[in-house]
């Protein structure tokens, strides 16, 4: 039998624990992103053994992360079948990769239907690139770059816990800026933001702060989410500044992401706007991701 619970800080630790045995790079096995987004998503985690559970929804329509950890992945994808089945609903699971997929096959044949959930592709960058902006496609971040450097009194800085107030009131007025309230996908992201900022300390997140005439004009916030692969989850910048966005994106990938061959910049939720800017600096890959529904 599986049991679920509120998702809390305190679950960080084991929660960690067993997401380092997978070391998946997809944005949902990173315990921050489950944490900030349980309240949009109404998740609940679980554990069985070493594998680290999480289930999304209501009791009318249930979907379940394709499990995180070691051990017998059969045992718990049937216990996971058996918890649907406690609702009249047929397992539904999310977010699994190419492998996930074939293994499923292997373990199950016949027995699920997958779909691929193109706006739930994570976009993979390789670090070095988003250090060095290398290269002719990149030529225009460059630009950029130089303008900022170029016409701002510019500074970086480490975001460290006593500037949380000062970027949570940055925050506030970027989304009054953005009309985030006119934005149903903006408004779920601000609730995460928030919630990420209150917790700053607990969830051992790193960020680094862009001012300008010791303003602050852009943040960003991110960790290690595998062996090989930082995710960033949170970039925001004053767009009135030219390359305030380019700026702190590779000031920030300069520090965080020596020592890591990829960087995860998450999904664009189907945003045209949001795609666009995520292919201006040409992905290495796209993390494909399949929906799994037992027939």
């Amino acid at each position: 039998m599986l049991e679920f619970k509120v998702i809390e800080t305190g679950d960080k630790a084991w929660a960690d624990s067993l997401l380092k045995f997978s070391d998946f790079r997809g944005a949902e096995y990173c315990f921050t992103n489950l944490f900030i987004w349980d309240g949009i998503y109404k998740s609940k985690i679980g554990r069985y053994k070493d594998f680290l559970l999480l289930r999304t929804g209501d009791n009318q329509e249930y979907h379940y992360l394709y499990p995180a950890g070691r051990g017998d992945i059969r045992e718990v994808v049937e216990l996971m079948i058996e918890d649907s089945q406690k609702y009249d609903q047929k397992l539904s699971m999310i977010s699994l990769t190419n492998e996930a997929k074939a293994e499923m096959e292997d373990l199950f044949p016949g027995k699920f239907e997958f779909t691929l959930v193109k706006n739930s592709f994570d976009y993979i960058y390789e670090s070095e690139k988003m250090i060095t902006l290398s290269g002719k496609k990149l030529q225009p971040k460059r630009n950029h770059i130089n303008f900022f450097q170029n016409n701002y009194n510019w500074s970086y800085e480490d975001f460290t816990p006593d500037k949380i107030d000062e970027v949570t009131n940055f925050n506030l007025e970027w989304c009054k800026s953005s009309d985030c309230h006119k934005y149903e996908t903006l408004m779920w992201e601000s609730c995460a933001v928030e919630k990420c900022l209150s917790h700053y300390q607990e969830l051992g997140v790193k960020g680094g702060i862009l001012r300008v005439d010791n303003k602050i004009v852009a943040y960003t916030v991110g960790e290690p989410i595998s062996s090989d692969t930082i995710i960033v989850h949170i970039e925001k910048a004053f767009s009135d500044y030219r390359g305030a966005y380019p700026m702190i994106n590779r000031e920030f990938a300069s520090r965080i992401a020596p020592g890591y061959k990829f960087i995860n910049r998450e999904d664009d939720i189907g945003d045209e706007g949001l795609r666009k800017a995520k292919e201006s600096y040409y992905p290495a890959f796209m993390l494909e991701k399949f929906h799994a529904k037992l027939f």
